[in-house]
């Protein structure tokens, strides 16, 4: 038996060991070729695409980019952050130059003892998170509240920004 008989990646192939006229490089090429597809695999596996294993969770390694809806009506603009396990004293907001900017530091810390064991673990990371504010808002009217791991952040427009909405009418073709 040779090694072209054994070798697996060749079994029911079209092409033949003694035909090519340089066996290590096509071999070389089809490693390569095996290497980076195992990489695109490892790859979309801890990316985790919406699973709840651990290596999913958006914020672990102090990795931390929370959800963040922004909505606009006539009155205001609305600003709606998931930062589940933070408490309010955890973040910072700020209005600069029509940027609005949230920061925070998430800080986890569990421990759990058993008649056998004992665990602990930390967690930490730090986000920040600047949203454009397009229009003039009453500075004196913004309001921020934290309830059960959203923040919720209105931003009431100025008297002067609403008189400036021009609404159009859309006509049909």
């Amino acid at each position: 038996m040779t090694l072209k008989d054994i070798v697996p990646w060749r079994w029911g192939g079209l092409r033949h060991w003694d035909e090519e006229d340089r066996p290590y490089e096509s071999f070389l090429r089809e490693m390569d070729t095996l290497h980076k597809e195992m990489d695109r695999l490892f790859e979309d596996f801890w990316k985790g695409s919406g699973s709840t294993t651990f290596m999913a969770r958006p914020w672990h390694h102090g990795n931390l980019t929370p959800r963040v809806d922004e909505t606009e009506d006539e009155n205001a603009f609305h600003v709606k952050i998931e930062l589940p396990g933070m408490d309010q004293e955890d973040v910072d907001i700020s209005l600069t130059g029509g940027v609005l900017t949230i920061r925070g530091e998430k800080k986890r810390e569990e421990e759990e003892k058993g008649k056998d064991y004992y665990r602990s673990e930390r967690s930490f990371g730090s986000f920040r998170r600047s949203l454009p504010i397009p229009v003039d808002v009453d500075e004196k009217l913004i309001e921020a509240k934290f309830d059960k791991g959203i923040l919720y952040i209105e931003l009431p427009k100025t008297e002067d920004a609403r008189s400036k909405i021009k609404h159009i009418p859309v006509k049909a073709a």
